[in-house]
Parts: structure tokens; C-alpha cells; sequence
């Protein structure tokens, strides 16, 4: 497959996935008190602590999918280690499931799509992703860049749906964003195995995480 065009599909919101269903954190950010002058502060803030640990653990989950022996327990467990919240790791496992799911649809009898299945019906978004992006022949740039992106495009297609905030500004957030983007993603790559993932979490993030998963009125499941 054309890397670029997978690329292209993997920043797709269109790609069935569930992805539309989050917000990155930001509706119980904002139910906390965050300003929406804040948001692209908030959008930036995670390309440099959550996104990139998940960018970091798509890399790797891509080398170890072109290996002989398919193996993903390692990084998946390195993975749900510095992701300390249960809300977050369910999150991520929904999202993780929409990518399986998608990934056995169209690629049933590659072998790195059945180490991902091995992990059980929700594995974490990242290493999902990482599959999906070995599959479709993306390189180590090009899936970090596609986590960290998708990231930073579903806090921005949130906000579209919680603030009164104008769509072109929600793009210039994304762009904006790009050299912490390209500084993450080198970050990414540089990872060599599970045991040098970035440890880098927002506590601030994990516990507005927790108070909304009680929450009753809500938009987003996270």
C-alpha cells in the first residue's frame, strides 16, 4: 500500500474507528475550569506528555510488527504502565478496539494483526495504531506523526462541539502546533525498547479523567 495514502487514512476522522466519541481529555478539562483561551496551551500539553508516550509505543509496536516472531505483551504492558488512570486506559482500549477491528477486516492473515489480537478485545489505541501503520508500509516518522496529529485533531474537533469557538481558529491550533509536533515525533523515534518509553503523564489531566467518568452529563466518553 501507498505509505502516503495510508498516512492520509490514518489522520482521516472519517475512519470508522470511534474516534468521534472523544475529546481528548477535554470536555472534564473544561468542566474543571479551563479557560477556552487555554485550550491551545491544553492541545500542546499533551503533544508533549500523553500523545508522546502513545507516539513512542506506535513506533515501537511498528519495528517489532516487521520481526520474524510477532511480539506485543512487552510494549503493551510498558504502555499501561505509564497510564496510570483506569478511565484513560478504557478510553484507549476502545479506540484500540476500533483500529483491531478494522485491521481484521482488511488484513486478517498478517501476523503482526494476529500478536494484536493475541492481546485480548481492547488493546490500547497505540499499539493498535502501530499495527495498522506496519500494515499499511508507514515508516517511524510517519506514525508518529499520525498519533501525535490525531491527537492534537481530536482536541481541536472538540472544542468545535463544546466552545463557541470559530473553525478556522481550531485549525490554527493544529498548525501552530507543528514544531512541538515534528520535536514529539523525534522523540518518538529515538525510543529504542519498551524500558525507554517517555514516563511522562499530566496528573492534572488523569484526576479531571477520573471525575468524569461520574459524571452524568457529558458529551464524550473521555
Amino acid at each position: 500500500m501507498d505509505p502516503d495514502l495510508g498516512a492520509m487514512l490514518l489522520a482521516d476522522a472519517r475512519l470508522p474507528t470511534g474516534g468521534h466519541a472523544h475529546s481528548a481529555g477535554l470536555e472534564p478539562a473544561l468542566a474543571a475550569g479551563l479557560d477556552r483561551a487555554e485550550v491551545p496551551e491544553y492541545l500542546r500539553a499533551r503533544l508533549r506528555s500523553v500523545a508522546l508516550v502513545d507516539a513512542s509505543a506506535a513506533v515501537l509496536t511498528l519495528r517489532a510488527a516487521g520481526e520474524q516472531h510477532v511480539r506485543l505483551d512487552e510494549i503493551h504492558d510498558a504502555l499501561l504502565v505509564r497510564t496510570p488512570t483506569e478511565p484513560v486506559r478504557a478510553a484507549s482500549a476502545l479506540l484500540g478496539r476500533g483500529l483491531a477491528r478494522l485491521a481484521e477486516r482488511l488484513w486478517p492473515d498478517h501476523p503482526a494483526v494476529a500478536a494484536l489480537d493475541a492481546l485480548g478485545p481492547g488493546p490500547q489505541r497505540p499499539v493498535a495504531l502501530g499495527v495498522v501503520a506496519a500494515v499499511m508500509g508507514l515508516d517511524e516518522s510517519r506514525v508518529a506523526r499520525a498519533c501525535l496529529y490525531e491527537d492534537a485533531q481530536t482536541v481541536a474537533a472538540a472544542a468545535l462541539k463544546l466552545l463557541p469557538v470559530d473553525p478556522v481558529d481550531t485549525a490554527r491550533w493544529i498548525w501552530e502546533s507543528a514544531e512541538v509536533v515534528r520535536e514529539s515525533a523525534e522523540i518518538a523515534v529515538a525510543v529504542t525498547c519498551p524500558a525507554e518509553m517517555p514516563a511522562v503523564t499530566a496528573p492534572l489531566a488523569e484526576h479531571w479523567a477520573l471525575q468524569h467518568e461520574n459524571s452524568t452529563r457529558r458529551i464524550f466518553v473521555a
